[in-house]
């Protein structure tokens, strides 16, 4: 009985982990494409917040010449 007691609980604690943890949010996201004779320029810039209420900015920039 007590072995099987543990299992639910534990059971209980490992499904429950991703709520607690959760996922991060993508708040905002812009792609910017910019057309050249000398080549292609993707600009792309993501704000994402966490699960801790903390914010991140990510910008990359691609360049694609021909």
């Amino acid at each position: 009985m007590r072995s099987l007691l543990a299992s639910v609980v534990l059971t209980a604690g490992l499904c429950g982990m991703p709520m607690v943890t959760g996922c991060d949010k993508e708040v905002s996201k812009e792609e910017k494409v910019t057309s050249t004779p000398s080549g292609t320029k993707t600009e792309e810039k993501t704000v994402t917040q966490h699960n801790d209420g903390s914010v991140t900015k990510t910008e990359e920039t691609h360049k694609t010449t021909p």
